[in-house]
């Protein structure tokens, strides 16, 4: 990831701690996933490519899961018991940051969408000429519903900002609405919480509330605009499936044009980290959960699902196929349908085209793997590995036993259980010999209807 260049150190505060009761769930509410990655996550990556100082996570119901989550990252947490606002909130990151004297960077773990072009805008609009003394994301929604407003005075400052329960009705025409994000300079925010009160609607310490007292100290504020999608917070299951819509919406319109081909774009679900070369097509109903690559020229066939699979060039996958963690399939290689593989790397030009699961293991270059083929990875206690040489042929409604390998060129006879190698170029057959018994069937349905009767 390429650094963007701050213009001074600075810290993010991120403020997680409220309870997400409108989600009705157990999980804390910025651990819901969008694309497949923890709406926290999200926002982490976002500023990741700032290198700030520090990340301080104000966290209050659920801290524990959070705690967990942010903890790899070296992240600090701070608590916020009881929760009394967001100027309150962000209070509670002073301690974290003592002696810190950078740019602090206030975003919500609720909000996951913003940009990291955008955070890097605040920032440096806080060290423009005019010097402001906060810098407010603000936002124009197709409807502004109950979002506290931004009003500006003649050159373009804020002049006033104000929560929808407490604005007139001529302020709640305007359409300039407060995202909550701030950019503030930790020399001026420490002070200017220290003085936030309380006497609003809700009886709540509110965080634009720094902005007006800066302003009665005759010290303005700016505000620069991100687009309405960037900035939507999640607050039901519902705002995060039309997150997730909008998300999807972006990231299939930017794979289209890196040059590959939705039939269906609509129906077609990617994760935070799909990665599609060019010249890909993919059908209908396809589903990419994290950790999966596509290289060039590949064809995906409809109704087909993958998760930590890596496809490689020409290879053609589906329809009704899945790919599970540590699947590899090689150049020019087919998964055809209902094909299931796990942990098996597939080699150039190799063939698993009708109803088999290949688990844990290896398929040689050119090899096919004929209907009904099952690796018996799993023995109740431990895994194990199936080798398939190069060119090997496996016969339909095989079952091979692991750990056991089928030598290069090597043929194993349809409906075989093979327990043990098979040597290079071999013919294995493992099944009874076949038995007829004439004018057998003909003697059962009579007895049986004569008994039915």
């Amino acid at each position: 990831m390429t650094e963007i260049a701050t213009p001074r150190p600075f810290a993010a505060v991120i403020l997680a701690a409220g309870k997400g009761t409108r989600m009705k769930s157990d999980m804390h509410k910025v651990l819901h996933p969008i694309a497949g990655r923890p709406m926290l996550m999200h926002l982490l990556a976002s500023i990741e490519a700032l290198a700030p100082v520090a990340e301080v996570v104000v966290v209050g119901a659920g801290r524990e899961q959070v705690e967990a989550a942010v903890a790899p990252r070296g992240a600090r947490v701070a608590l916020q018991e009881p929760q009394q606002g967001t100027a309150h909130a962000v209070q509670q990151a002073e301690a974290a940051l003592d002696g810190f004297d950078g740019d602090v960077l206030i975003l919500y773990g609720d909000v996951p969408m913003v940009q990291t072009e955008t955070c890097a805008r605040m920032l440096a609009r806080l060290h423009d000429s005019d010097t402001p003394a906060a810098v407010v994301l603000g936002f124009r929604p197709a409807d502004a519903l109950a979002y506290g407003r931004v009003l500006l005075d003649e050159h373009g400052m804020i002049a006033r900002m104000v929560e929808y329960k407490d604005a007139t009705e001529q302020e709640r025409a305007v359409d300039l609405c407060n995202s909550g994000l701030m950019a503030v300079r930790a020399a001026d925010l420490w002070p200017l919480l220290a003085r936030v009160g309380n006497a609003n609607a809700a009886g709540e310490f509110y965080l634009p509330d720094i902005v007006m007292l800066a302003l009665a100290d005759g010290r303005a504020s700016a505000v620069i605009e991100a687009d309405a999608w960037e900035v939507a917070g999640v607050n039901s299951r519902a705002e995060l499936a039309d997150v997730e819509g909008a998300w999807q919406a972006r990231r299939r319109a930017k794979v289209m044009a890196d040059g590959a081909s939705l039939v269906a774009p609509h129906t077609v679900w990617f994760a935070w980290d799909t990665a599609i070369g060019r010249d890909v097509t993919i059908e209908p109903n396809v589903v990419f959960g994290p950790g999966v690559s596509v290289a060039d020229g590949v064809a995906i066939k409809g109704f087909s699902h993958f998760e930590g699979a890596r496809i490689e060039a020409g290879a053609q996958v589906g329809p009704f196929a899945r790919l599970r963690p540590g699947a590899v399939i090689g150049a020019q290689a087919h998964v055809g349908n209902f094909v299931e593989v796990k942990n098996v790397t597939m080699g150039a030009g190799a063939k698993a085209n009708h109803l088999a699961y290949l688990g844990d293991g290896d398929v040689g270059a050119k090899a096919n793997i004929g209907a009904g083929t099952i690796f018996c990875n799993y023995d109740g206690f431990f895994k194990n590995r199936t080798i398939v040489g190069e060119g090997a042929f496996i016969g339909s409604n095989s079952a091979l036993v692991a750990p056991v390998t089928i030598g290069r060129g090597a043929i194993v006879a349809a409906g075989s259980t093979v327990t043990e190698d098979v040597a290079a170029d071999a013919l294995a057959l493992a099944r009874p010999v076949q038995q007829e018994k004439p004018g057998w069937a003909a003697r059962f349905r009579a007895r049986s209807a004569e008994k039915k009767g």
